[in-house]
C-alpha cells in the first residue's frame, strides 16, 4: 500500500477528503493527491502522522502498528487490509468516539497477530 492510499484510508476512517485534511494540517491545496508522484515535505508528512496519531514510518509503509518481529510482509498487508476495511464500529447501538476506536483497534490488532502466530506454529507442527 502506498503513501496516499494510507492517508486515504486513515481519511476515510474519520469520514474526511483529502482536501479537508489538508486544510485541518495547514498543508497546501491538492498537496497530498501527488504525493503518489511525488515526495512530500517531511513537515507536511508530520502533520499527517500527528493528525491521525501513527507514525511518518507508518505512513510510508516501513511498519505496521504494533507489528511482531515474526510478521511477513504479506501479514502487515492483510493486517493493513484488514484495519483499512472501514467497518463502522460501535457498540450496543452507540458510536464510538475516535479514542475508543483507537483503542479496540489496538487490541483486535493484538488478537490478530495472535491469531497468525497460533497458525503459524499449527502449520510447523504439520
Amino acid at each position: 500500500m502506498d503513501l496516499k492510499s494510507r492517508i486515504q484510508g486513515l481519511a476515510n476512517e474519520k469520514h474526511i477528503t483529502l482536501a479537508e485534511l489538508e486544510r485541518i494540517t495547514g498543508i497546501s491545496n491538492g498537496q497530498i493527491r501527488r504525493w503518489d508522484k511525488s515526495s512530500p515535505k517531511a513537515d507536511n508528512l508530520k502533520k499527517v502522522a500527528d493528525y491521525f496519531g501513527v507514525t511518518t514510518d507508518y505512513l510510508l509503509g516501513r511498519e505496521t502498528q504494533n507489528s511482531p518481529d515474526w510478521a511477513t510482509e504479506d501479514d502487515k498487508i492483510d493486517l493493513d487490509k484488514w484495519l483499512q476495511s472501514n467497518v463502522p464500529m460501535g457498540f450496543q447501538g452507540m458510536d464510538m468516539d475516535d479514542d475508543t476506536k483507537i483503542k479496540v483497534r489496538a487490541f483486535l490488532e493484538g488478537v490478530f497477530w495472535e491469531d497468525k502466530q497460533k497458525h503459524r506454529n499449527d502449520d510447523n507442527k504439520k
